[in-house]
């Protein structure tokens, strides 16, 4: 069982005391060369699973967390914008980590790195493969082998991503914060970016920024609360499970960390199962309809709409985890990509870089 706290408030998943996570809609990218960084295409809708204990499987009700809907095949990128004070997260794919291959410990670990800080790391669209690399994050169902967990374990028993955050220890926090107080010359102004906290006015169609309206709320299903069932329905069917593989090759950074181990807390903050779920099943569990899947990436292109490279000189990258650097694109199982793409012009890529408690409550569970 985890400890600490973790909330749901909009669709930002909230660790601790101020680790803020968004799940953010993305085009894409093909599986071969190393492309600029996609754009965000607005936030997955998050439900927490305990509010429909009647249409969820039983076994998610047993490790408790938030659930997403996801297209196969849909690729998808994690926003840490808004998350104030350092903390060391910790990012599983059906429980391996994505930043160092090894399987998920619960547990810091230093050789090789298993989290990434924040905020200095300002997002994360898919596994660390090092040389400034990632390969995105792509869903695919469980049983084919094509998830990151089964080509590095062997077996597709967990799927889902898993996420832990643990805070600095007391007295790092407090020389943390001693120095944020301090006066800095020539330090950059206010202003929205990366990192920026969460309610923060964004270009429209910016790197995070929603290209659609916010999803609504879920409706109200017969028995009152939502997602219940009428007395007497009978058990809800099992959902088809969900895991993420990899797609193509980006140009991003997974960053070095520069503290101690010892600066850490020993204990995490919070932690939260992240359960992703087809369609057809986020429509029975939740009444909900799932969000259209993403435009087609050639027509944003030659709209002129932004890409991204971002760039820390401040900064160390990881390096590449050798079980990582083995896993091999989704396509290997489910076949060519033959949607069209339009590489985007220098000038669509946009350089980014050297630049109270609300929310309800997530119960935790066993996994």
């Amino acid at each position: 069982m985890g400890t600490g706290s973790v909330r749901v408030h909009k669709n930002a998943l909230i660790l601790g005391e101020g680790v803020r996570i968004h799940f953010i809609r993305t085009l894409r990218i093909p599986e071969s060369g190393t492309h600029a960084l996609p754009p965000g295409l607005g936030e997955f809708p998050l439900r927490r699973v305990e509010d429909y204990p009647d249409t969820v499987p039983p076994e998610w009700l047993a490790k408790g967390g938030v659930m997403l809907p996801v297209y196969l095949r849909e690729a998808m990128w994690l926003s840490f914008g808004g998350t104030r004070e350092p903390a060391a997260l910790q990012v599983g794919v059906g429980k391996v980590c994505a930043v160092s291959g090894e399987r998920w410990t619960g547990r810091l670990a230093r050789d090789p790195q298993n989290y990434v800080t924040l905020p200095r790391q300002p997002w994360l669209d898919g596994i660390n493969s090092g040389n400034g690399t990632v390969r995105q994050f792509v869903a695919v169902p469980l049983g084919l082998g094509a998830t990151v967990e089964g080509q590095v374990t062997g077996e597709e028993t967990t799927g889902g991503v898993q996420l832990q955050a643990f805070p600095l220890g007391p007295a790092a926090l407090a020389g943390w914060r001693r120095a944020q107080a301090a006066p800095r010359a020539g330090r950059p102004g206010g202003g929205a970016g990366y990192g920026a906290p969460y309610g923060a006015p964004q270009a429209p169609g910016g790197f995070g920024g929603p290209l659609s309206a916010p999803m609504m709320p879920a409706p109200m299903m017969p028995g009152g609360a939502p997602g219940s069932a009428r007395p007497g329905a009978a058990p809800p069917p099992a959902a088809p499970a969900m895991g993420l593989g990899v797609g193509g090759s980006m140009r991003q950074e997974v960053y070095r960390d520069d503290r101690p181990l010892s600066d850490w807390a020993e204990e995490p903050a919070g932690r939260a199962f992240v359960h992703l779920v087809p369609p057809p099943a986020w429509r029975r569990i939740t009444g909900e309809d799932a969000p259209p899947s993403p435009i087609d990436r050639a027509a944003y292109t030659r709209a002129g709409l932004p890409w991204f490279d971002h760039y820390d000189e401040s900064a160390a990258d990881l390096a590449p985890a050798d079980t990582l650097g083995r896993v091999k694109p989704v396509g290997e199982w489910l076949g060519d990509d033959h949607d069209p793409w339009a590489e985007p012009a220098p000038g669509q890529v946009k350089p980014l870089g050297n630049a109270p408690r609300p929310g309800r409550p997530v119960r935790d569970g066993d996994w």
